[in-house]
């Protein structure tokens, strides 16, 4: 119940910065809001929340996935080249390249989780191995099917292509995508057995496996699910970006992972937010697009946005860790519950004469209810009633009555017997 409060709270907390930020860059360059640049960031948000979905999996188990960003690039340019898709291509070669390009991002990431799961190699390690492995070799075969050239991989700018992954007749139709698959993701992670196998080993991983999951099994779905995903990604990638460099991609997963953290997911597994991960990389878009404005309608000083862009992309990011490292650090504290401090008779006896010395005012009350509560903390430790705890009370309970009593008779005045409240009265109504 506290994690799941917890989670709550922290997204509505994203929720909070995202607004905070639009609004910012709003009152900066007022072209921040326009319709064009919502679909421009839209479109720029598109394969990066994708990205950031699948990936999401593979940290809640404890892991890292380095390869998603060359892989999303890698398997397009090398479907493209095997298709030969471009501006006159074959609509049936088309459709051709989203079958490979989803294949190619499945086997990247099964390899991914064999050389995890199987041969225990580190995530960093073997995803830094695949991220090279698949930015060079999809570049060679590329290279090789298209008789050398290095030119960079051409698909339609225009068709339906672009209506099914970018742009229908101007709806950003890639958005209603991330909407659908994160749902899917949400459903996967917490109301599938898959997705709390793979919480569960991301908590305490040998616990898991003395439990009876199989945790090579759940890590190689973990990982095959972040390759899918980086397939689904580049073909949202594609649709916005029709000409694709060879050996490209380098910069995207970390981008994509920055938003895992933002939003929530715990950087050493066993918790995860699916909204979260949306959430901050719809803050990363925003800073973005946000410093690039802010920074061409700059006249005086002539600054890479990018470059700003990286570096307050870094600050949220060691923030986001950090604040995840405290909030481990305060669930592990053992809290012993503390007895209650004894009830002294005295205080009782003390707070029900002050109960009846100002039961002419609203304060009475307060001394009164003061007077109670000390004696049923006074018999719930266990004590006997003694003559200054039974004086306490019985004036306190006086006090309470008087007290009330007063303030029944001020409110009948005040209605009944003031000239003014009846002048306000008879002109009101």
């Amino acid at each position: 119940m506290t994690k799941k409060r917890f989670s709550g709270t922290q997204n509505i907390v994203i929720i909070l910065a995202a607004i905070a930020l639009f609004a910012f860059f709003t009152l900066i360059n007022s072209s921040f809001a326009s319709s064009g640049n919502l679909l421009v960031m839209t479109k720029s948000l598109v394969p990066y929340a994708i990205l950031a979905l699948g990936v999401t999996f593979v940290i809640a188990t404890g892991g890292i996935d380095l390869s998603i960003g060359t892989v999303c690039i890698g398997s397009a340019v090398l479907a493209g080249a095997l298709c030969k898709t471009g501006v006159s291509v074959e609509e049936g070669k088309l459709w051709l390249t989203i079958p490979i390009i989803l294949v190619i991002g499945l086997l990247f990431g099964l390899l991914n989780g064999f050389l995890v799961a199987k041969c225990k190699i580190a995530p960093f390690i073997a995803t830094l191995g695949s991220m090279l492995v698949s930015r060079g070799l999809t570049a060679v075969i590329a290279q090789v099917v298209r008789d050398g050239a290095t030119t960079a991989v051409k698909y339609p700018t225009t068709g339906w292509f672009q209506k099914v992954f970018t742009n229908l007749n101007g709806v950003p139709i890639g958005l209603v995508w991330v909407l659908v698959l994160t749902v899917i993701c949400a459903v996967i992670m917490f109301k599938t057995k898959v997705g709390r196998y793979i919480l569960a080993i991301g908590s305490n991983e040998e616990a898991a496996r003395l439990s009876g999951i199989d945790v090579d099994k759940y890590k190689i779905i973990a990982y095959a699910i972040g390759g899918t995903f980086a397939g689904i990604a580049a073909l949202f990638y594609t649709a916005a970006n029709p000409s694709l460099t060879l050996a490209a991609g380098n910069g995207m997963e970390l981008d994509a992972i920055a938003g895992v953290y933002i939003g929530g997911t715990s950087t050493t597994g066993g918790a995860a937010s699916i909204l979260g991960t949306l959430l901050g990389s719809m803050i990363l878009v925003i800073i973005r697009q946000g410093l690039n404005l802010a920074m061409a309608s700059s006249t005086s000083v002539v600054i890479n946005a990018t470059n700003i862009t990286y570096a307050v992309t870094g600050v949220i990011v060691v923030g986001a860790v950090l604040l995840d490292v405290l909030k481990k650090k305060s669930a592990a504290k053992v809290r012993v519950p503390k007895d209650p401090k004894p009830v002294s008779p005295t205080a009782i006896l003390v707070f029900g004469i002050l109960c009846v010395v100002f039961s002419g005012a609203v304060l009475g009350l307060v001394f009164g209810i003061l007077a109670l509560s000390l004696f049923k903390t006074y018999l719930a430790q266990g004590n006997a009633p003694c003559k200054a705890v039974t004086a306490g009370r019985a004036l306190s309970i006086i006090g309470i009555v008087i007290a009330g009593v007063c303030l029944i008779s001020t409110l009948v005045y005040v209605i009944f017997f003031n000239a003014a409240f009846l002048a306000l009265f008879a002109a009101l109504f």
